[in-house]
């Protein structure tokens, strides 16, 4: 079979097509065969030495997948072949197939296409986790959302207005506002280029947001806990800006406010249950027709490199999918 092999971490530059053996099942492991694997910024760490988890040499990139049940260990049951499915597996995603823990597959149904459900698992998962677990938002609250063109924000403002809650984007530029308005925001706030503290305040009629969703650092990250209003949950999504900020603490308890920090993955492990009522409400959303996550592009495995130049330059306006024939 094909893999997208990391073998050195200098980055998705450094990424070889190669052939391995196909894997070999452990008990309660079933085969899939990979149609489709969403990638993310993540890819671009991970391929680096730099992201919260960090895999022997040499691996495959590739956390969310989706395809079709090759075979089943023996005697595993609730999983079988023929079986359309999607799960998140960390990183081996970018190979023809993987081996995966029966427990971690989520049937897919007919109507959901396998390049949105290879999308899912971690901006959208990533979404709801911050947003019912963390942020327990509720309807009619006010959301701000930084980065949010990108997948992760754009996930954020989707799933905020599902859930019936008031979405302020924060973007960089005049076309990333209108991207974010595309996608369900009520209104767009353009940074850099403007006080994100009275411009959110403004637009709550001086109340501040209920919630942020942060997903990009840096210097945006202290004016917004200063735009939260009473009682206000501070999400810690990401840092997209590459700088970790410092925040004082007496903000958080002006505002009788909390800080949160949102690791999707590492809740994944400790709270399956919870993940998979998540995943299984957004997949509904999806076959409803409410929920249509957008793909920026798809590409061959081949073109693995390509495609996480794209999340490297941030370029992606939604998606960036692999697909395997």
């Amino acid at each position: 079979m094909k893999a997208a092999l990391c073998k050195s971490l200098d980055g998705p530059q450094s990424l070889v097509i190669e052939r391995l053996p196909e894997p070999v099942l452990k008990p309660g492991q079933a085969l899939v065969n990979v149609k489709a694997v969403g990638l993310n910024f993540a890819d671009t760490l991970i391929t680096r030495g730099k992201y919260q988890y960090k895999p022997e040499l040499p691996f495959a990139p590739g956390a969310e997948i989706a395809g079709v049940v090759e075979a089943v260990a023996a005697g595993e049951m609730g999983i079988s072949p023929g079986q359309r499915v999607m799960a998140y597996v960390n990183w081996g995603g970018a190979a023809e197939k993987i081996a995966v823990d029966a427990q971690a597959l989520m049937p897919l149904p007919d109507d959901v296409p396998m390049a949105v459900a290879a999308g899912l698992s971690v901006t959208y998962g990533t979404a709801m986790h911050g947003l019912r677990d963390r942020g327990r938002l509720s309807e009619g609250e006010t959301v701000a959302v930084t980065g949010a063109a990108g997948g992760a924000g754009q996930a954020a403002v989707e799933i905020a207005k599902l859930m019936n809650a008031r979405v302020i984007a924060v973007a960089s530029s005049p076309e990333k506002c209108e991207i974010a308005i595309r996608a369900g925001a009520d209104t767009a706030i353009l940074h850099p280029g403007g006080d994100l503290k009275s411009e959110i305040r403004a637009l709550t009629g001086g109340d501040g947001a209920d919630i942020i969703y942060d997903c990009i650092g840096g210097q945006a990250a202290e004016p917004m806990v200063r735009a939260l209003a009473w009682q206000g949950r501070f999400l810690v999504v990401g840092f997209a800006a590459g700088e970790i900020p410092k925040i004082p603490l007496n903000l958080l308890l002006l505002r009788g406010a909390e800080m949160a920090g949102v690791f999707w993955g590492e809740s994944v492990r400790r709270d399956p249950a919870r993940h998979r009522a998540n995943m299984l409400q957004l997949l509904d959303w999806v076959a409803a027709g409410r929920l249509s996550p957008r793909i920026h592009a798809t590409y061959p495995l081949e073109h693995i490199v390509a495609a996480l130049g794209v999340l490297e330059r941030r370029e992606a306006t939604g998606k960036v999918v692999v697909t395997i024939e």
